[in-house]
């Protein structure tokens, strides 16, 4: 298996990291912990360890080994490893490692709830309407032609559809298909350009501003805490964040700081996008020396926030898929009906 490739679980991953954190603060010697977790290790994991074995029997660190698998170790937290191993405090660094590891799964868990909702009335929606347009309105339609009746214009509309799809599936397989292929490159191609536009709707917008503030901070306080100059911590963490716009900030910001300025300054610049209440914390922080302190406070507020916006768009998402499917639904039986009282009035006449 080539370590490039190697994957973990979320929960293998915190489960990995814990273990390796209670058994070095229980003062057991690093190769004993990696023989230790070898005996019931397997898949990636054990990749790991195997690794990480050779490599400590040859004399490397613990981060050189966290580096060659970048699929499961990000760079912020291989930087977080060699600090804190140049710095004699492994022990301590791992157990903070894998309760900041545990936020971001617990605030990724959070989002992707979120949207199980919408993804599920939009399945359930494409499942009735393939329904009636395959099953109900070739039946319906075959009534209609049989009886020679003046049919309106919806319901032409949807027999029309429903011959589309019966009658020329095959090609309408390959016409989908090559839709999505062409999305698909149009995505790898322009795919920041496309990312941007959708990062700029409008409630989407403060939500991944919120969500981008939340991963900076996170990430800003494990490696100040680790001991990592804040210029180096700054650089890592702009490759946190979702939209370019903050990571653009934030390297405003490393760059002020290079010029002998404060944090706080860089980001009081980009006002108006980055909250007030952040650039307080930071000042604080500053002030006390207390910034590590500071940004975990501004992660665990925006953290907040998040959920709060979650809600919300969650509670104002359910009612309009709820009346965007009704309308959808209603429109097309009344579609398929009216002609039907069309022929009962016709027939009550005679």
């Amino acid at each position: 298996m080539n370590e490039k490739n190697v994957t973990l679980k979320n929960s293998e991953k915190i489960a990995f990291i814990g273990s390796f954190a209670t058994m070095l603060s229980a003062g057991i010697p690093i190769l004993e912990v990696v023989n230790s977790l070898l005996e019931d290790s397997k898949g990636g994991q054990r990749k790991i360890l195997e690794t990480l074995r050779e490599d400590l029997i040859q004399g490397k660190h613990l981060y050189v080994t966290f580096s060659k698998f970048p699929r499961v170790f990000d760079k912020v937290t291989v930087s977080v490893l060699k600090a804190s191993e140049e710095a004699g405090t492994l022990d301590v660094t791992l157990r903070d490692l894998k309760l900041t590891i545990q936020k971001e799964v617990e605030f990724s868990d959070k989002v992707r709830s979120a949207m199980i909702y919408p993804f599920f009335i939009g399945i359930v929606f494409f499942g009735v309407l393939l329904m009636i347009l395959v099953v109900v309105v070739p039946k319906i339609s075959t009534v209609f032609m049989r009886l020679n009746v003046d049919l309106p214009l919806p319901t032409k509309i949807l027999i029309f559809l429903s011959n589309v799809l019966v009658k020329n599936t095959f090609a309408l397989i390959i016409g989908l298909s090559v839709v999505v292929a062409g999305i698909i490159v149009l995505y790898r191609r322009k795919r920041s350009v496309l990312l941007e536009l959708f990062y700029s709707l409008p409630l989407v917008s403060t939500l991944i501003q919120e969500t981008d503030i939340t991963r900076f901070s996170r990430s800003l306080h494990l490696l100040l805490s680790s001991g990592l100059p804040i210029t180096e911590a700054l650089e890592l963490t702009s490759d946190v964040v979702i939209k370019r716009k903050t990571r653009e900030i934030i390297r405003t910001s490393r760059d002020m700081v290079l010029g002998g300025k404060k944090l706080s300054e860089g980001f009081r610049s980009a006002k108006g996008y980055i909250p007030s209440i952040m650039i307080k914390l930071m000042e604080a922080g500053e002030k006390t020396g207390t910034l590590d302190k500071s940004m975990q406070d501004i992660s665990e507020y925006f953290d907040y926030e998040v959920t709060n916006t979650l809600k919300m768009l969650t509670a104002l998402l359910e009612p309009i898929l709820l009346v965007a499917v009704g309308v959808v639904v209603g429109g097309m039986m009344i579609a398929i009906i009216s002609p039907v009282y069309g022929l009962i009035s016709q027939v009550g006449r005679h």
